[in-house]
Formats: structure tokens, sequence, C-alpha cells
């Protein structure tokens, strides 16, 4: 046989062809096909104008070569892709290009779809769905209608964070810095009818069984800061000279003798009635600017700003008048809207009471000594009470745990448990969406769409861009919105506000295994045999959105019995994101956007998929040079050039060649399942640079180490190793193989070198057997310095395999 050049564009173009007509990973044939499932899942895209950078490739290679190296090890591979199409991205873009969104999104998609293929991924395009195809969406709008009836979904009015730009309705998770995660915008606040989905019934179970999951510490701690759950007690404070009370939630009821102050949301309900003619104008004023606030603006680190409303509480442990203020930093919707403030103990309440004098009490001493001049708030939770009358003496970390309860005898309050966690936001005032299947009833009030008439499709319009009036689109659609009731009869209207694009993504993965069921959102077989997700790869940006959300779905759908399982996924694995130059984000607007599209053309798939992974840890941001593309690709040429030499040869394998190939087989295996990718590859360079040595020596390298090396190339350079594997003369694709496995016997030297000290300097170093004990080893030593010992021999010291020292005076 003549020598073949590494040609990767027909190399790759073959192999595509071959695994179009014989799929490497073939489907369940139910059979007698026992395979274990594996299903490994990414994130799934909504389809941007923009196309696919490599930043979005890495996370796609890290899911294919996680799925190639389970399908080696025997498993069959659930690995699916689809599109989340409904929503602001989409919408925004289509705006953005002046085409209806149903136009642009069904291009993206396909543009989109093509730079997937390039990827060669294992995906399986029969399992495709799409968030936008009603007969997907018919089963959103079914778990709604479901969560409706389990009284789950409702309707509430209040302000909420209202995006000018985009015109439409934000839940708190979509803020950041104040900010439309979508967009940029500042984000203000509206008071609007919403839909609202109760996740808070679910708050438990969503803190508790994080405990189970396999996921990044990270992420697990960021939802459990976002569900926050808190002990403590709400206290009811009397308004002085009226009848109403204020009832304050505090996790610090221990420190109540030292509460100098109040302070209110600007929404609560009583703070614009407490105000006095004196401050009646300050106070308007200062809930008007709060109204224009969004509530993670509000809760920065910033200067605290407030306004006295002139009325005082009573302090109903001690009778203390208490003056109550109002401050944007608290808000309504977390707790009771209402804090007593103990500055002596809180740095927010020490600065606040510092900037507008309000006298600052110590209730905790840590030596039972009270500071003089305090310059900070003393926050350890460790001390003695003080200045609190009958708690005096008492060590406040018990008297926290006791005094929600003394406070319950005393009737003046109660303890109890509370949660940052807000109810979820479920409407959106725009057209891009899953219609809700509610109808409004003038005699019925709010009545589910039947599940038999579902889909209720997304009507065709002509203007489809918001109205910023708080309504969408949908609802100048008279023909649409004009029905009758299914319960009576009677002229009704339609729903008109639609879901958020966190709607479909909250459960796509369910139907990925079921997608062609006309009858039910997956079948009990299906969800059985292929469910839930064993290994979920995505970014951490999602930890409090889309993966909480993913949660409460897939706790309910366990709890009516469409699963029987209650979390989504067993394993989370968070990719770094690619950057430009000096870390900044690939964007269009900022021209660093690298496309893989050249790069595939120029250095093949292969190369890309190895250097995707070279770049850094995977679950760390890297900076982005093509420069270094170079390297992979010669690694696959001078590995291509070893395999031509050495197959036409039939060379026998040598203790050097069967300890190399276990050496490699241990350490890319140890590597791949601590999922660390980049020394991987790094591992696979300089295993083929000791190979090529030992090649040059022997003539060349044996088959079975050769088979070994195409089989662990296979899940990162598939094409390469499918061709390789051919060229060692197997018929059947490289995927039939089984992953290798190693002897650590096989591992170990015959020989080694081990420095030989006289007195602790090194004078010479000698080769030993392996397995030499400690005789052998230091004979071997003293023969090897023998000319350089001049004085007695007082000790002998034999560190295994490193050291041998001779101690002489």
């Amino acid at each position: 046989m003549s020598k073949i050049v590494y040609n990767h564009k027909a190399i790759e173009k073959k192999w595509r062809e071959r695994w179009a007509k014989d799929p490497v990973n073939p489907k369940l044939d139910g059979q007698g096909n026992k395979k274990q499932k594996y299903y490994c899942l990414d994130m799934f895209p909504y389809p941007s104008g923009n196309g696919l950078h490599v930043g979005h490739w890495r996370g796609y290679v890290i899911s294919d070569v996680w799925s190639r190296y389970k399908l080696l090890n025997g498993y069959y591979i659930v690995h699916p892709m689809g599109w989340d199409a409904f929503g602001l991205p989409a919408e925004n873009y289509a705006i953005k290009m002046g085409v209806h969104p149903a136009i642009s999104t069904a291009e993206n998609v396909a543009n989109i779809k093509r730079q997937i293929h390039e990827i060669a991924a294992l995906y399986d395009w029969d399992m495709e769905v799409n968030t936008t195809d009603p007969d997907f969406y018919k089963w959103t709008q079914w778990i709604f209608v479901k969560m409706f009836k389990e009284g789950l979904a409702y309707e509430k009015e209040f302000p909420i964070n209202w995006c000018p730009s985009c015109k439409t309705g934000l839940a708190n998770e979509e803020v950041v810095n104040g900010k439309c995660e979508r967009c940029g915008t500042e984000v203000t606040k509206k008071n609007l009818r919403q839909w609202m989905l109760r996740i808070t019934k679910y708050a438990d179970r969503l803190l508790n069984d994080l405990d189970k999951l396999d996921w990044p510490e990270k992420v697990k701690k960021m939802q459990s800061d976002w569900i926050g759950k808190s002990y403590g007690a709400e206290v009811d404070f009397p308004v002085d000279g009226r009848e109403e009370k204020i009832t304050v939630y505090t996790t610090r009821p221990d420190t109540l003798f030292g509460a100098t102050f109040m302070v209110l949301a600007p929404e609560h309900g009583l703070a614009a009635s407490l105000a006095t003619e004196e401050t009646k104008e300050a106070v308007e004023k200062y809930i008007y600017d709060a109204s224009m606030k969004s509530n993670v603006d509000r809760m920065q680190d910033k200067e605290k700003t407030g306004v006295f409303t002139g009325s005082y509480a009573i302090n109903p442990l001690n009778g203390a008048k208490t003056p109550i203020w109002l401050s944007d930093y608290v808000l309504a919707d977390y707790g009771t809207g209402a804090i007593m403030c103990v500055p002596a103990h809180d740095d927010r309440d020490f600065e606040f009471a510092k900037k507008f004098d309000i006298p600052i009490i110590q209730v905790i001493a840590k030596d039972g000594k009270e500071i003089e001049h305090m310059e900070e708030a003393y926050t350890e939770a460790a001390g003695t009470m003080i200045n609190s009358g009958e708690w005096n003496g008492m060590e406040s970390a018990v008297l926290k745990k006791e005094a929600p309860h003394i406070i319950e005898k005393k009737g003046i309050g109660h303890a109890t448990v509370n949660y940052k966690l807000r109810d979820w936001v479920f409407s959106r005032q725009r057209y891009w969406g899953e219609p809700i299947p509610i109808v409004h009833c003038p005699d019925c009030g709010a009545v589910p769409v039947p599940e038999e008439e579902l889909p209720l499709r997304l009507p065709e319009v002509d203007s489809y861009e918001p109205t910023g009036t708080g309504e969408s689109p949908l609802a100048g659609i008279e023909e649409w919105v004009n029905c009758k009731c299914p319960v009576c009869g009677k002229p009704s209207k339609r729903e008109t506000n639609t879901m958020p694009q966190w709607a479909g993504s909250s459960w796509y993965f369910l139907r990925y295994v079921d997608n062609h069921n006309t009858a039910e959102l997956v079948s009990r077989e299906k969800a059985d045999e292929m469910l839930p997700v064993d290994m979920y790869i995505g970014g951490v940006e999602h930890a409090v959105l889309h993966l909480l959300y993913s949660r409460f779905y897939t706790k309910f759908l366990y709890d009516i019995g469409v699963v029987d399982f209650d979390e989504p996924f067993h394993k989370l694995f968070n990719q770094g994101m690619i950057t430009g130059k000096n870390g900044i984000k690939m964007s269009k607007s900022k021209g660093n956007v690298v496309s893989p599209d050249e790069l595939v053309r120029d250095y093949g798939c292969d190369s890309l998929r190895m250097y995707e992974l070279f770049v850094g840890p995977p679950e760390l941001d890297a900076e982005w040079d093509d420069r270094g593309i170079d390297g992979v690709n010669r690694f696959l040429k001078r590995l291509w050039n070893l395999l031509m030499d050495s197959r036409e040869k039939e060379i026998q394998a040598t203790k050097e060649m069967i300890k190399l190939r276990h050496r490699l087989v241990a350490d890319i295996t140890s590597r791949l399942e601590s999922f660390s990718l980049n020394t991987v590859i790094s591992g696979f360079m300089e295993y083929n640079n000791k190979f090529i040595e030992t090649a040059k020596k022997e003539g060349g390298i044996d088959k079975e180490t050769l088979e070994t090396i195409a089989v662990l190339l296979a899940p990162f350079a598939p094409h390469f190793a499918e061709e390789m594997w051919e060229q060692l003369g197997h018929n059947e694709t490289v995927f039939k193989a089984q992953w290798p496995t190693y002897d650590e016997a096989q591992m170990k030297d015959d020989e080694i070198e081990v420095a030989v000290q006289i007195n602790g300097k090194t004078r010479a170093v000698v080769t030993i057997s392996a397995d030499a004990n400690k005789e052998e080893a230091i004979a071997a030593g003293r023969a090897a310095v023998q000319s350089k010992l001049t004085g007695t021999v007082v000790k002998e010291i034999y560190v295994p395999g490193r050291i041998i020292n001779i101690v002489q005076k």
C-alpha cells in the first residue's frame, strides 16, 4: 500500500455520508436490545440571526464527546436537539430585521441547523422539537391548564418589572442589576393584571431536593439563596394613636429591645396614610420615585435613601415609641413589606441610623459589656443580652431560638418561616409566544380552554410589534379575542397575554423522547425507557431561571402522574464562555465574533473539536485565539503519519509499547472521567510524541496499540478515528468497539533511575530493578559511589524509587 496523505475534507465527507446511511447509535429495536440508556442533553439554543460562533460550539462538542464516550462504554445514547424559538429573543430580532418572527425564526433555525451538522454530533434529529410548533406547544398549554385546575396558575394585579424597550413585563429573575436581562434597558414599574404560577408552593421541595443532585455547588447555592428560606417571627407593632398594627418579619426576634426605628416598603398599604401634614409631600414624592425602580436595583449595595412618615409605632415589648420610615431597600413582596431595624447589630440599619441620626441601642455584647462608641454594627451572633429587660444575661444564640415562642406566648406575634422566592410572573404582553389557554367569561370568570380543543393556535397577524399599552397585540384581533365561554356558552373574550420564553424550555427535554405522540405529553413507556436526563450541559447563567423552572415543572408533572421522577437532571455541567480578546464577550455589535465555518473549511471538524477543548478547562472562560488550532492540526497529521508508517508492517509489541499503551488508557480515562478535557487533548499530544520516539527505535507501532489510540480518540475526532480504524483493517464502525481497559501491572517500569547521595548530596545516578529491595538498592548505590566514600559509613537510607543516601563521618 502506498502512503495516503491526510485530507480532512475527503475523510470527513466520506464518514458523514457513511453515518447518514448507517448510524453509529442505532435506535433501540425493542426486540431484545437491552442496552442501558444514557441521556445526554444540551441546553437547546434560541435561533439567533447571528448563527453559531465558536463559543456555542464548545458546549456542543463537550456534550458530544461525553455521549460518544458513553456509547463506547456500551450505552444506548439519547442525544437530541431542538429549538427554543418562542419569546423575546426571536421577536426582538424579527422587529430589528423588519420581518415576521415566523419567517425569521424558520430561517435562523435552518442556518444554525446547518452549522450544527458541521460539528458532526451524535444528535438524533428524529427527536427534534421546536417550541413554536403547535404540536409541541399544545402540551405547554396543557400543562398550564393542569396547573390552573390545581390552583397553581392564578391572576393578580400588582406592580411588575416593566421593560420600556421590550414593552413587556419581566419576572424578577429576568432583571439584572436593574436592567432588562435581554436588552439592557433600565427597568421600571408598571401596574398590570398578570398571570402567576405558584412556584412558592414548591419552595421547600425545591430547596431540600438540592441535596440529591450531582450539580456544581455554586449552582445549588445560587438556587438556595434565591429560594432564601429563613426562620424567625412576625411581630405586631401597634401604630401610635391608631387602631392599625404593622406586622414585621424578623429573623432576629432576640434583638427586639434594640429596635429603634421601623422601615416600610414604599408600596406598603399604610405607607401613604401614615404621612402627617408636615411630611405628606415628601412621602408622596418618595413613593413615586421608588415605583420607577426595579426590585433588583433597589437591593443593590448603595447609599440608602428614606423618608420619615411622621408617625410612630409602639414596640410591643417595652412600649417605646418607634419612628416609622419608608425606604426603597424594603420590598413589598418580601416578608410583610415592613421591617424592624436594629442598627447596633445590622450593617444596613447602622448605616441608615447614622445617616438620619436615629438612636442606636446595643443589645448583644461579646463579653457582657456595652461598647461606648460604636463605629460599626456588632454583627456576631454569639454574645450576652444587655439592655433587654427580662432577657438580660441570656446567651443570644439560645434566645434566638426561644424568642419566637416567647413572643407567641405573649400574644404579640408568632414564629414563622419566610422565603425570598416569589411566585413566577408568567404573562408577557407580546405576540410571539404561546397563547394562554384561558377564556374570560362575565359570569363564569376565568375558564380554561377544554383540553380536547388544544392547541389554541397563535393567530397569524400582519402587525405583531408590542403596543406598549400593557396589552398584547393579540388584544386587537377581535375575531380571535371574541369567543364563547366553554362552560355556559355566553359571549366571552380570550386571554390576550402570551407565555414567557421559559414556558416551553421548562419541560422540552421530556418531549424529545416521544415527540410524535399526539395523545400524551410523553407515554409512560417512553418515559420509563429514556428519562430522566443523566447529564445536562449548559451555561451557569440559567441557574435561577431555566434550571429552577424546570425543576418546578418536573415536580408538578410528577405530582399529577405524568412521570415517575421529580428531578429532571441527575448531573449538571456548566461550561465556561469562549470570549474575544481581553475577555470581552463575543457579539456582532462588538465585531469580535469568530465563526466556526471558515475554521472547519481550513482545518476540518476534528481539529476544531479538539481545539475547542484544548483552549482551557471546560468549566472556565477562555479567550479565543485562532492560531492555537495549528498545533492540534499538526498533532493529527503526525498521528496519521505514524499510522501510515506502521500499518503495513507486522510490528511486535515491545514492553515499552505495552507500557505506554496501558498508561495512555489510564491517563485518558482518568482525565475524561474528571471532565478535565483540555488535559485529555494535551495527553494525546504527549503520548503521541512518546509513540513516535518508540516507533523510530522499533520501526513502527504495533496494531493493538494503534487500535487503542483510535478508540480513545473516537469521541474527540470521530472522522479521523473512523478512518484510522478502517485503515487498520476493520469493516465496522469504531463505535462498535469497547472503551479500552488497562492493567496497572503492565504500566510499571522494569527499571528505574535513583539518585545516590553521600551526606545528602547527589554523587551519582544508578539504574536498578523497579522492584529491588532495600539491600539490593543500597548495594547498587554503594558500588556506584565507592570511590567517593572517604569516611566511616554510619547509616544507609533507601527511599523506594527516589533516593539512596549514604551517611558517613
